[in-house]
């Protein structure tokens, strides 16, 4: 049977997709097929390139970073010596409340009636100081009055009448009436007075009775001179004794009525005592008026540092104070370093009390901007010289340089000998 025209067209156009479909996936199956050269090339690590960074032109400092718990610097006991008291020692006043400051040449508590003045010192009182007393109580006193600006006279450890004037001054700085002498020794400045009076009357007496004696021109008058001689000298005797007296008498510094305090101001902790209560031991705890920030080092990072120092306070919420280093005190196995701040504004005194706070001393620094590189660029030479590797033109470059203070990552380096080395230069770091 003979196929219609119509039919053999349908088989020539089937027969035509089916070719054009395998050569398709012929051609798709090509493009997937590579050779083991080039397979080898794709899966080939990336020719080695080198990581640079520019010089860079910064200043350095080398730091020591730690964190701090703020307190009141130094507290201490404050014990008033009542032993020179002949009544009780009733608390009648001037009781100061806890966060109250004790200012030197102040009074900080009133006992029967009278003062106890702060003073800065680091020797305490154990006795009443009065005109004649000598020692280093009296040197500590005589200094301290002269730093308050009330002239002591010489400053010596002679409690003497400058002394005692200047005592008077302090108590009237402190706006109370000075203590008054032992009754007995203004007695002997009566008693004394007396025998001025009587010796002038004698001497008086006596001039008369030689007067009388030459008036009536008698041949000796040895005995009325021998008079007015021993009533001169009885007279000079009596002088001599009433300034001794009146010396003695002078304003004393009772035991009772001064506390010595390391370091004033000072902000009060605890108070001890109350109105109408009687003294026994301390009667306050006190601590520096300071804030500040104790930070724990070791004895490696201890010897890098040294009172004085500047450091930076890190209060939070974008706040930072300046500080300096007060003191560094060995604490058992560990050193304790105290920061100050320099000064603190209200809202920063509220964030550092009682906080943790970041410190940071800054130890070393180039004091300006330098040269410097990261640390991983520097490589030793075969001379044990320091040395980074520059690239320019494409072509990498040993230059020697001096390595100086390293700190964060960062090195200062300065080119050695004729080596050039500028801002900005690449420098390999890797590859």
């Amino acid at each position: 049977m003979t196929a219609s025209p119509k039919s053999r067209r349908r088989v020539l156009v089937g027969v035509s997709a089916v070719a054009a479909v395998s050569l398709g996936v012929g051609v798709a199956a090509g493009s997937r097929i590579t050779s083991p050269e080039d397979a080898a090339a794709k899966t080939a690590a990336p020719k080695a390139s080198q990581i640079t960074v520019p010089v860079a032109k910064k200043a350095l400092s080398s730091k020591v970073i730690g964190r701090g718990d703020a307190s009141f610097d130094g507290a201490v006991n404050i014990r008033v010596e009542t032993s020179g008291l002949t009544t009780p020692a009733i608390v009648t006043g001037k009781v100061p409340a806890v966060g109250s400051t004790i200012t030197e040449g102040k009074a900080l508590l009133e006992i029967t009636g009278r003062p106890v003045i702060g003073l800065a010192g680091v020797l305490p009182m154990y006795r009443t100081l009065s005109p004649g007393s000598k020692g280093p109580d009296v040197l500590q006193l005589e200094q301290t009055l002269d730093r308050l600006g009330l002239d002591p006279g010489t400053v010596d450890d002679e409690y003497d009448t400058d002394t005692s004037q200047a005592v008077e001054r302090l108590y009237e700085k402190a706006g109370y009436d000075a203590p008054a002498p032992d009754e007995r020794l203004t007695q002997a400045v009566d008693q004394a007075k007396k025998q001025v009076d009587a010796a002038k009357n004698q001497l008086r007496q006596a001039r008369a009775q030689l007067k009388q004696a030459k008036d009536a021109k008698a041949k000796d008058t040895s005995v009325q001179q021998g008079s007015v001689d021993d009533a001169e000298a009885n007279l000079a005797d009596a002088q001599q004794a009433r300034s001794e007296a009146e010396f003695k008498a002078g304003t004393p510094l009772p035991v009772s009525e001064v506390v010595y305090v390391k370091t004033l101001p000072r902000r009060v902790d605890d108070v001890k005592v109350e109105r109408g209560g009687t003294v026994n031991g301390v009667v306050m705890s006190a601590s520096g008026a300071s804030l500040v920030v104790t930070v724990k080092v070791d004895a490696e990072t201890a010897q890098r540092l040294k009172a004085g120092m500047a450091a930076t306070l890190d209060l939070g919420e974008g706040t930072a104070v300046a500080a300096k280093v007060r003191r560094i005190t060995k604490n058992g196995n560990q050193y304790d370093v105290v920061v100050a701040p320099n000064g603190l504004t209200a809202s920063q005194l509220a964030l550092l009390r009682d906080a943790n706070v970041r410190v940071t001393i800054p130890v070393k620094s180039t004091g300006g901007k330098v040269l410097a590189v990261p640390v991983a660029a520097l490589s030793s030479g075969a001379d044990g010289g320091s040395r980074i590797e520059v690239l320019r033109n494409g072509k990498t470059e040993l230059v020697p340089v001096t390595v100086g203070l390293s700190a964060d990552g960062y090195a200062q380096v300065t080119p050695a000998g004729d080596a050039r080395l500028s801002e900005g230069d690449q420098v390999v770091v890797g590859r």
